[in-house]
């Protein structure tokens, strides 16, 4: 046979090999992945070594592996490896072995080795129930229950989630779309629907066990059984509305499970079948048409390992081959791959709201499999950091104050945001992120919650709320007194500065992003920008609102430069379009940030994120100077082949005040003026608009105007642009002075306030 084995190059889009020798492991044993060979391969086989010739005794031959990623059993001692690996053929005929690539391993890393599948799951057990509670445990929750009634807030659960499904009539199998042409109403309405029928299923289901309750029991199962009869390839299948198979999924997944006991041979066998077929959907899209194993930036398949592949195949384990295949997959992808949108520091590419929505699914299944197999993803580092992302970038005082595909805006941070950082102050121990936890449940009950679309069709808080109460110790809330004044996400190129945080009426914060990530999936063209908020107020915005992924309002406005404040050059911003390859490459970098004598600073070069838009743009860097607490400096560099005009974009929910060189934005309890200070292409023509451009009316039918600003040079080979920005209290009048002198190569500025004076140098070559 041909042993010649094909080594694809990896893209930006692709999973990288690794790890090499630039590669700092973060954890131990290390995470190996590659490009799948795609020439008739059956798996894989995967040796490292302390020596470079792989001498017998010190080498490790692991494998078969079926897919190119794998996690080691084992812990490395520290020390210089080697790597490579075979692809293996027919009746186990190896390939060439690939190229080798090398490693170290540090001392003292965190430990995160996973099992290896043959003993996975030696503490799993093989009667049913296994989602969340085991035979018993349940007979333990029983006792607990009766000694106290409120246990783990029983009586919210049963009154608010259990009960109303006892007398509600069967939901009805969804239509299919007029014309099976997708309409975002009827989407979401059908997927709502299906929700529900996870909430009636899951929870009488539950209750009905554990109370031993007849009459839920009998209902639950009724349900079951009514949605057992939809058809699997018809409206709620995976290719026609895959949020609504998630749904049916989790929720045929947890009937089975937990009424496995009452339902007779005949429809276990019937329950089983559609589920298997159910999951085997997601399954087939997740591993062989999007193979997130080697293309991972597909948002909605990673999620639905969490959402569909764990609950339905820990349903299934010890009862089909195929669930226990797709189970280690996902299970070895946690491991390997999780998460493609951050890294070491705990920073998630998509936005706080998809951030949210992720983990919210990916917690769940990670109790899921740690209750299961005790197999606990929670020691990798980025579980230990994540809850930082939320804490610094979408801080619980805010609104409209941070980045990408958003459903909350202009509302503060979710509950359900409020949950998740309570479930890893669960996990880690931090009390900062109890503080964030009560900081927005205070503020808002379960009934309010559950009104707003972004969460009603997606959680219900009385079950996670009894789920948190079982599995994890309360955490003392601490005061997050020592946040950093700027903290710098490397791993997406987040850069957040916080004056006061833990006093809303004294808080500023002011974000900006530059990201690897560009626009890709729920990302948008918004490198280089920056959000403010001041005060209790959202004084520069995103601008636009969440009508549904796809509408004019998200294609056309949302996802481009033209809502975001940064720039536009003739008129054009960065690729916005769907385009994955295009996206990725429209991408930005953060250069620097720090913080030092009362001036927190950053960095940010998005030159090539305009490259496909604006091909003669030489130069895009940005830097934002946050003085004193007090006011912020922007300065722009721009550099073209040609003589370009730019515009500076700011966006607020209030109309502006304009007067020459100025603007000002007043609100209920705070007011942005802003002035350009210098502008080496001359003064700026300033206006205004509160209208949405290529956007549908009628998808923003009765809200609010935003207003957005546009400040437009003249052309230029070069561009030089300092804008003042100063955020104050409501009629503060707050001074900033600006002496500007200028001499052949340099620009000095010298702002005031106070009486503090900083100086900056802007460079004109």
């Amino acid at each position: 046979m041909d042993r010649t084995l094909n080594q694809p190059e990896s893209s930006a889009l692709s999973v990288q090999y690794s790890p090499t020798e630039e590669t700092k492991l973060l954890e131990n044993p290390p995470r190996f992945t590659w490009m799948a060979a795609d020439s008739g391969e059956r798996g894989y086989m995967l040796q490292w070594s302390t020596t470079p010739s792989f001498e017998e005794g010190a080498t490790v031959l692991a494998g078969p592996v079926k897919y190119p990623f794998y996690t080691p059993d084992v812990v490395l001692d520290p020390g210089f490896y080697y790597w490579r690996y075979a692809a293996v053929f027919g009746k186990g005929e190896l390939s060439e072995w690939s190229r080798v690539r090398s490693f170290n391993v540090e001392e003292a890393l965190p430990e995160t080795p996973l099992p290896d599948p043959i003993d996975r799951y030696r503490a799993t057990r093989e009667d049913h129930p296994r989602l969340w509670l085991n035979a018993e445990q349940i007979v333990e929750f029983r006792k607990r229950l009766q000694e106290d009634e409120s246990y783990c807030s029983w009586p919210s659960f049963y009154e608010g989630s259990v009960l109303p499904w006892l007398e509600r009539e069967l939901i009805s199998e969804p239509l299919p779309y007029p014309g099976n042409k997708r309409v975002a109403k009827l989407w979401r309405k059908m997927y709502m629907d299906c929700q529900e029928t996870l909430y009636a299923i899951r929870h009488m289901s539950v209750a009905g066990v554990i109370l031993q309750d007849r009459r839920l029991l009998n209902r639950a199962k009724e349900w079951l059984l009514h949605v057992c009869a939809w058809d699997p390839e018809g409206p709620t299948s995976r290719d026609y509305n895959d949020e609504a198979a998630f749904r049916i999924a989790a929720a045929v997944a947890w009937g089975y499970d937990w009424l496995y006991g009452e339902l007779t041979g005949e429809e276990r066998q019937l329950v089983r079948e559609v589920l298997l077929r159910r999951t085997g959907q997601v399954a087939c899209h997740v591993i062989e048409s999007s193979r997130i194993h080697s293309v991972p930036y597909d948002s909605h398949a990673v999620r639905s390992l969490s959402s569909v592949l764990v609950p339905c195949c820990l349903a299934m384990l010890f009862e089909n081959d195929s669930a226990a295949e797709w189970l280690n997959y996902t299970m070895d992808y946690y491991s390997a791959l999780y998460t493609p949108w951050g890294g070491a520091d705990g920073g998630w590419a998509e936005g706080p709201m998809y951030w949210t929505t992720g983990l919210a699914y990916v917690t769940e299944a990670f109790n899921l499999l740690r209750n299961a197999t005790n197999v606990d993803y929670y020691k990798r580092p980025f579980f230990q950091r994540t809850g930082d992302f939320p804490l610094y970038c979408f801080s619980p005082d805010t609104t409209r104050a941070s980045f990408c595909d958003q459903s909350t805006l202009g509302d503060p941070p979710s509950l359900k945001t409020a949950f998740l950082m309570r479930q890893f102050a669960g996990i880690t121990g931090n009390g900062t992120y109890q503080w964030y936890y009560e900081q927005i449940r205070t503020r808002e009950t379960f009934e309010e919650a559950d009104q707003k679309f972004y969460n009603y069709g997606w959680w219900d808080f009385r079950f996670d709320e009894m789920l948190y109460l079982h599995d994890f110790e309360a955490v003392q809330a601490v005061e997050p007194a020592d946040m950093e004044a700027v903290k710098w996400f490397r791993d997406i190129g987040w850069v957040a500065m916080h004056a006061c945080p833990t006093n809303p009426k004294e808080h500023i914060m002011l974000l900006t992003k530059s990201s690897r990530y560009g626009s890709v999936s729920h990302s948008h063209g918004d490198q280089n920008a920056f959000v403010l908020h001041a005060y209790g107020e959202a004084l520069a915005v995103q601008s636009g609102y969440y009508v549904a992924f796809g509408s004019t309002m998200h294609l056309n406005w949302r996802r481009q430069t033209r809502s975001k404040n940064v720039l536009l050059f003739d008129g054009k911003g960065q690729y916005g379009g769907r385009d994955k390859t295009l996206n990725l490459e429209a991408s930005g970098r953060i250069e620097e940030a720090w913080h030092k004598d009362g001036v927190s600073y950053t960095r940010a070069d998005a030159t090539a994120a305009y490259q496909h838009e604006v091909p003669y743009l030489r130069r895009f860097v940005r830097e934002y100077y946050f003085i004193d607490n007090a006011y912020i400096v922007v300065v722009d560099y721009v550099d073209f082949e040609q003589p370009a005009s730019l515009t500076w974009l700011m966006h607020t929910p209030y109309e502006m005040e304009l007067n020459g060189q100025t603007f000002r934005a007043v609100t209920g309890n705070a007011e942005l003026l802003g002035r350009f200070v210098y502008c080496s292409s001359g003064d700026l023509e300033l206006s205004q608009t509160n209208q949405y451009e290529e956007v549908d009316t009628d998808e923003i039918e009765g809200m609010p105007s935003e207003w957005h600003l546009h400040a437009v040079s003249g052309a230029a080979i070069s561009h030089r642009l300092v804008t003042l920005l100063v955020p104050m209290k409501r009629a503060e009048e707050k001074l900033v002075t600006c002496e500007v002198e200028e001499t052949d190569d340099v620009v000095h500025l010298r702002f005031t306030c106070e009486g503090n004076t900083t100086s900056i140098e802007v460079r004109k070559s």
